[in-house]
């Protein structure tokens, strides 16, 4: 690993094939295994719906209200912006309609949503991630994941069917708002790549079956953290800067979905350390870390909290927050043993 040569980013779908472009209704109609309810489709695409009208108005919050502070506080005590609202309220309406949904669980929100007592599944949601940076027109976010329910329909769904682990999840993805928006999603067959095209308001396949390059570029760190991070997390970034290691480009850019994206296309490792002061992180467990590592293992990556795999965290809030390092597997996997080796505090 450590003198290979860079890969490129996978292909986009080319100009050349623009008869065979394939929509996302398309491609999830084309996957549905033969006898399933349709249910998981209908709910993806009604995630994709919510995409479309956050994006719609993310490209004009500089031109309405939405640019600011909402002077809401949510849960884990961060101010919300006004897009914030916008965008739990977007979620949360979508995923209320068809009976598919028993519960919602959102970053905005202090508790689950419960949606419909019949209903087959649990989705969880950070509408707006990295919006600390709206006013500064810098790509943001939207983080879902997918869980089938396990209480009796029956009756109410409950804690065991959201605090759970990140591997019993079926679909997970996001949407990236960026010069163009971008929805990526995994079913557990794969990780796929869908670029709206704002002339026909679609979803159109433009990566297929992506995965980690196996020459990474990029280490994604805060560096002006580094005297708050654990020593096993400093010895790490300092040998990634050795020059005998991999010599990757250091990008940051604070909105965790384009640093994931970018270093999925182009190679690379993620992370938030704890800091002193967040000795549980800062990213959230459920909504964030769980979706995120369920991408980054279908793409044959990984996702760690430092010493074991996200997604068999089980956690016990559905705020709970956690280191979080996501990309090439085998830079977390060197992350994992230099931090278990380094002395304790």
């Amino acid at each position: 690993m450590d003198e290979l040569d860079r890969d490129p980013p996978a292909p986009p779908v080319g100009a050349d094939a623009v008869a065979e472009l394939v929509t996302i209704e398309q491609f999830l109609q084309d996957r549905r295994p033969e006898g399933a309810s349709g249910d998981l489709t209908a709910l993806l695409y009604d995630l994709a719906l919510a995409g479309k009208l956050i994006s719609n108005r993310t490209r004009r919050a500089g031109l309405t209200e939405l640019m600011g502070a909402s002077g809401v506080i949510n849960p884990q005590g961060e101010e919300q912006k006004a897009l914030d609202l916008y965008a739990d309220d977007v979620v949360t309406s979508l995923l209320r309609r068809g009976g598919r949904v028993c519960a919602i669980v959102s970053e905005e929100r202090p508790e689950p949503t419960i949606v419909d007592g019949t209903g087959t599944y649990v989705v969880v949601h950070d509408p707006l991630d990295g919006s600390s940076n709206i006013d500064s027109n810098v790509s943001i976010g939207t983080i879902f994941g997918i869980y089938p329910r396990l209480s009796d329909p029956d009756g109410p769904p409950d804690d065991g069917d959201w605090l759970r682990p990140g591997r019993d999840l079926v679909a997970a993805g996001y949407v990236l708002y960026g010069t163009s928006t971008v929805l990526v999603l995994s079913t557990g067959d794969g990780v796929h790549a869908f670029t709206l095209d704002p002339e026909v308001g679609e979803f159109v396949l433009t990566w297929a079956d992506m995965h980690h390059p196996d020459t990474p570029a990029y280490y994604s760190f805060n560096h002006a953290s580094s005297p708050l991070w654990d020593q096993g997390i400093g010895d790490f970034v300092a040998w990634l800067e050795r020059p005998d290691t991999p010599q990757l480009s250091q990008r940051y850019i604070g909105s965790a979905v384009a640093d994931f994206h970018r270093n999925l296309l182009h190679g690379g490792i993620y992370g938030y350390p704890a800091e002193t002061g967040l000795p549980d992180g800062k990213l959230r467990m459920v909504y964030e870390g769980a979706p995120l590592a369920f991408l980054a293992e279908q793409a044959g990556g990984l996702g760690s909290d430092g010493h074991q795999p996200l997604l068999d965290v089980v956690p016990t809030t559905i705020h709970q927050r956690t280191p979080v390092f996501l990309g090439h597997r085998g830079l977390v996997e060197r992350l994992q043993d230099m931090v278990d080796a380094a002395p304790g505090p």
